[in-house]
């Protein structure tokens, strides 16, 4: 992708300005932000400087361990400071309740079709004020995309289900910019009840526990769930399948 990148470099510049162009539109202070199947960065890295406000805190995931570890460089490549990119799955997202101001996808529900609702509620979990699905639309495509669409299994109930979780859709229409006509890209902007709720510094979770994670003897470990999560190479793995449990993950073990 990142090789992509480079060679679609106009796309991607137009892509992420797009982007921008919506999340600066909200009008509202967006102190965190979200990634969801962030890939190697190639979006997020480009999308970062073009906001009015630039987030103190820039999250991003995705369930390869290897695209995290070259978009942690990629990142760093560009300069963009203040994130934390991590391993995790889209149906079990690793973030408290209502932590991130900002979520957004771009094209990574698209594979999960026929898991629409099921994405749509732990998105909403984790939202505080907007997300943003930049995501296959299938209801504005023609013939041929739809064809190709339900023969990859992709999503093509996204608005649909929306609707019937009762959101509040602010915004639903075709993308200025798609990169594959075959694949038209459709975005929706739901917002969230504004809650006076204190901003989360660390807003990390267990995801088998739901409880706090912290950074502690190279790995993230939750006191209250008792079960860790190995670093890897710079890369937080916080998968379920990655949970290691350490009851006396504190002890000092000398003197023993």
């Amino acid at each position: 992708y990142i090789r992509q990148t480079k060679k679609a470099s106009a796309f991607n510049e137009r892509y992420t300005k797009a982007i921008a162009k919506v999340i600066n539109g909200l009008g509202v202070p967006c102190n965190s932000i979200l990634e969801v199947g962030v890939g190697e960065a190639t979006t997020l890295a480009h999308l970062i400087p073009k906001l009015n406000r630039p987030p103190k805190r820039i999250y991003g995931f995705d369930l390869s361990w290897s695209r995290i570890r070259y978009a942690i460089e990629y990142m760093k490549r560009k300069k963009i400071k203040n994130s934390l990119l991590f391993v995790a799955d889209l149906l079990n997202i690793p973030l408290a309740d209502h932590s991130i101001d900002v979520v957004y996808t771009s094209h990574s529900i698209e594979p999960n079709g026929g898991k629409e609702k099921e994405a749509l509620l732990e998105l909403m979990r984790v939202t505080k004020k907007y997300l943003v699905l930049l995501e296959p639309a299938y209801e504005f495509a023609g013939q041929k995309a739809r064809q190709r669409m339900r023969k990859h299994g992709y999503i093509r109930n996204l608005y649909p289900a929306a609707l019937s979780l009762g959101l509040n859709v602010i915004e639903h229409r075709l993308f200025d910019e798609s990169l594959n006509p075959l694949n038209p890209t459709g975005l929706i902007v739901i917002q969230f009840p504004t809650k006076k709720t204190k901003a989360v510094n660390n807003p990390l979770t267990c995801p088998i526990a739901k409880t706090p994670l912290e950074l502690i003897k190279h790995a993230y470990f939750s006191r209250e769930g008792l079960f860790a999560y190995p670093v890897i190479d710079g890369v937080p793995c916080l998968l379920k399948d990655n949970a290691i449990l350490a009851t006396h993950f504190m002890d000092t073990f000398v003197n023993i």
